[in-house]
């Protein structure tokens, strides 16, 4: 906290406090206002990486097996499940929507439809892909947004060393 003559100041939060005295009680409550919405802030500045859903995790690891609950007729309960990251599959060229917007664009006349260019996030929400090792039935669960994604890496592990 940097004190001036006549105002205080704490990390670039200025107030004018003129030539008014104030109590000990309101000084204080003051200071702790202005810690509070500096710490806000701060945390504000050095948390960049939160969205409006929540944060988004810088790396993710997940293991390639995974026990969890099998809902297939035969199962009803947890089994070991294969887990791999659903990816889309190619847009089909004969689905409706493709054969409309295909024969609106023939001809003359340019671009009939919005391009979508205001793109806001920069991950995706990542979507796991599991298969129940024993009646092979697939479920989908969706994680949350993350920048890196790793599927079966290796396991951080407190105290040791790196090796190259």
């Amino acid at each position: 906290m940097i004190i001036v003559l006549g105002t205080k100041r704490l990390f670039g939060v200025r107030i004018d406090l003129g030539t008014e005295r104030l109590g000990y009680d309101t000084t204080i409550s003051l200071i702790e206002s202005l810690l509070w919405k500096s710490e806000i802030i701060a945390n504000r500045s050095r948390n960049r990486s939160t969205s409006f859903s929540g944060k988004i995790s810088i790396m993710v690891n997940i293991p390639k097996q995974r026990k969890t609950f099998c809902k297939g007729k035969n199962c009803k309960k947890h089994t070991m499940h294969k887990v791999t990251q659903y990816k889309a599959g190619k847009a089909s060229l004969y689905a409706q929507g493709k054969r409309r917007y295909d024969r609106k664009q023939c001809g003359y006349g340019g671009q009939t439809k919005p391009i979508f260019h205001k793109k806001a996030k920069t991950t995706r929400k990542i979507v796991l892909r599991m298969e129940c090792s024993v009646c092979k039935y697939r479920k989908q669960l969706a994680i949350k947004r993350c920048k890196h994604f790793e599927l079966g890496g290796d396991k951080k592990r407190k105290g040791q060393m790196i090796m190259f």
